[in-house]
């Protein structure tokens, strides 16, 4: 990775604070246990995180990883302090971070937590509101088990979306709530798409609306918060850009798998060798995700 030399002497870009938070029922859930309670604090952490990459949005400059992608100084500020917070509240467990090389990596493990400090850094560097901080929660048998999202600039109806779901339970918590997904036609009507999409996937035979905003997180999570978003097919990309919203798209019974139909396993390759997925990922209903695979071929 090529760390950035942009804006390292101004602290309001390079340092975040997190401050105590009194428990309350602010995600939703209530920290009535000492599971739930560390949970809070989690979610309380990557809230403050979010907040304040907002707040440094206008302020921030773009650098570039030895790959060519966006990085900038928040990138590096979310994952620094959102590592040091999981290792702190979890000390038996992974954590796969996309800015930092992965030092050591126990298969024992209870949990690993798969970190993209910013999901869609490249719209967040050009000022747009389609980004997220995203934590993935794997369990012991590498399966997803739950997740926290905040997008500070992207909401359903409401200036923020704060997606969280605790591992071994079942609810989702959007804003506070318990979510229920939306239903979504058999036959999509309109679908969220990576920015590249057309470049490897043959879409000729679907006649509705593409969109695409700009954060894979986002755009996997959409059918499961908007209504008229049937389905998602989001293209090469790593485990820390699918991980949290997998774990959101599973529990509000949605299916979520590769275009080809195969299940997605979070092995060596993505976690540790930090590969990019094999092919595309479809995102829907039981319903739309057959169509899909019916219908969008490889090119």
């Amino acid at each position: 990775m090529q760390e950035t030399t942009l804006s390292k002497d101004d602290s309001r870009i390079t340092k975040i604070e997190i401050k105590a938070e009194d428990f309350s029922q602010r995600y939703g859930f209530k920290p009535d246990t000492d599971a739930r309670k560390t949970f809070f604090l989690l979610c309380s952490a990557i809230r403050q995180c979010g907040e304040a990459a907002r707040a440094n949005q206008s302020m921030i400059h773009r650098s570039f990883k030895y790959d060519g992608s966006i990085l900038t100084e928040t990138d590096l500020a979310v994952s620094d302090i959102i590592v040091k917070t999981v290792k702190n509240l979890y000390p038996d467990c992974n954590v796969v971070t996309e800015e930092a090389d992965l030092k050591d990596f126990s298969d024992s493990a209870r949990y690993t937590f798969i970190l993209d400090p910013i999901d869609g850094t490249d719209a967040y560097s050009q000022g747009l509101p389609a980004w997220a901080v995203a934590l993935g929660i794997l369990d012991r048998e590498r399966k997803v088990c739950g997740a926290i999202i905040y997008a500070p600039r992207f909401g359903v109806g409401t200036q923020d979306l704060f997606v969280c779901s605790l591992p071994g339970e079942d609810e989702v918590y959007l804003n506070g709530k318990i979510h229920q997904a939306p239903e979504h036609y058999e036959v999509p009507r309109q679908m969220m798409a990576s920015s590249n999409t057309l470049n490897y996937v043959d879409v000729s035979r679907y006649s509705g609306k593409i969109r695409a905003f700009g954060s894979s997180i986002i755009h996997i999570i959409c059918p499961a918060f908007i209504s008229n978003i049937d389905c998602t097919i989001n293209t090469y990309c790593y485990a820390w850009d699918i991980c949290s919203a997998h774990a959101i798209i599973k529990k509000s019974g949605l299916q979520m798998c590769y275009l080809d139909g195969s299940e997605i396993v979070y092995d060596d390759r993505l976690l540790i060798e930090r590969k990019e997925i094999k092919m595309p990922v479809i995102i829907g209903s039981k319903a739309c995700v057959n169509w899909m695979k019916d219908n969008l071929k490889m090119r």
